[in-house]
């Protein structure tokens, strides 16, 4: 642990700190000296060189300095990082030092191609792979790399289903798939989806998921996002289901009363599959253009309903967008990256 001091300079214009020697013989000194600027999160940095004419002379004079703004300084210190971890392999070679801490916010997207297609060359080498087996920094790359391939996959997954509905994509089978593919968008409560869905001889699901706390299954009906969903009575001032919402939740009536049943010690020939009172989401419909008074009748409808929830597409893109903006929160915090001048001398709504 280092003790560092700041005080303000004679000019008044720059704080100084503490002066670092970084060498010294009987007739030379090199130090370093950081200046910061006053009311800001700003330094720079001084290097000096000093010599002694008469080693009997205990005073040392100036002979030469070097200034360095922050951003200069900061590439220095990265440098030695780099420097260093190339030393610490004790042979020559092409090295790839990656910072396992930078959020990677200062790379182009060029680089960081690069970066990404010279990671997938070495990790390709059985070698390298069998020597990150044994070492510490393994489960640390390993929870990296899935992490960004997570977010990888969840903004692409995104990014399609965005694309079905601006396009005016209003087949079911289409977002049947997607909702195969990405079950997670119905939030991290479940866990992934199952592949059963024959629950009686006449009875199929769009969706059935298990649930990550108790594993019990509840399930998703999916309806066209061209369907009405709410509709206005103007004589009593209100919202209300459309028919075909009503029609689903019909459906989804008969659903859970045959899985509660039929699945309340293991369905047959899926023991794993249980239900214990089996809650169900139906999506349908669109809220794009929805204004605030009728997002909040959907709200106030599905308060009302028990075991059945109905959610608009529109709603099921903006639980995954949110999911995206939770994960590049937790894992890229922005950094101030202003560069300073040397100074001389001185963190489901429905």
């Amino acid at each position: 642990m280092s003790k560092l001091t700041r005080q303000e300079a004679r000019s008044g214009r720059v704080d100084y700190g503490n002066c670092v020697v970084l060498h010294e013989t009987s007739k030379s000194r090199i130090a370093l000296v950081p200046f910061y600027i006053p009311g800001s999160q700003k330094f720079s940095i001084k290097i000096l060189k000093y010599r002694k004419d008469d080693l009997n002379s205990p005073g040392w004079i100036e002979d030469t300095s070097i200034n360095l703004n922050e951003n200069s300084a900061r590439k220095l210190s990265a440098s030695i990082g780099e420097f260093t971890a190339v030393a610490k392999q004790g042979k020559t070679g092409e090295f790839l030092v990656v910072d396992t801490k930078s959020n990677g916010a200062a790379l182009s997207d060029a680089q960081k191609e690069d970066m990404a297609a010279t990671l997938a060359e070495v990790l390709s080498q059985p070698d390298i792979c069998s020597h990150l087996a044994n070492a510490e920094i393994a489960t640390e790359l390993v929870a990296a790399l899935r992490s960004s391939i997570r977010l990888s996959e969840i903004q692409t997954a995104v990014a399609q289903l965005q694309q079905h509905l601006d396009s005016g994509e209003d087949a079911e089978q289409v977002y049947q798939e997607w909702c195969d593919n990405h079950s997670w968008a119905f939030g991290n409560g479940y866990v992934v989806r199952d592949k059963v869905r024959g629950i009686s001889v006449s009875d199929n699901l769009d969706l059935m998921l298990p649930t990550v706390f108790a594993g019990y299954r509840d399930i998703v009906e999916l309806k066209r996002p061209g369907m009405d969903v709410l509709r206005y009575d103007k004589g009593h001032r209100n919202f209300y289901f459309a028919s075909e919402v009503s029609k689903a939740m019909g459906q989804c009536h008969r659903y859970l009363d045959v899985l509660h049943v039929a699945a309340a010690k293991g369905l047959q020939d899926h023991p794993e599959v249980v239900a214990y009172h089996p809650r169900a989401i139906i999506v349908i419909g669109r809220s794009n253009d929805w204004n605030q008074e009728k997002m909040r009748a959907l709200h106030g409808l599905n308060r009302r309903l028990s075991g059945i929830t109905v959610m608009t597409y529109d709603q099921l893109l903006a639980q995954g967008e949110r999911m995206i903006q939770v994960m590049m929160s937790e894992e890229w915090q922005a950094k101030d990256s202003g560069i300073v001048e040397a100074t001389q001398g001185d963190e489901i709504p429905f």
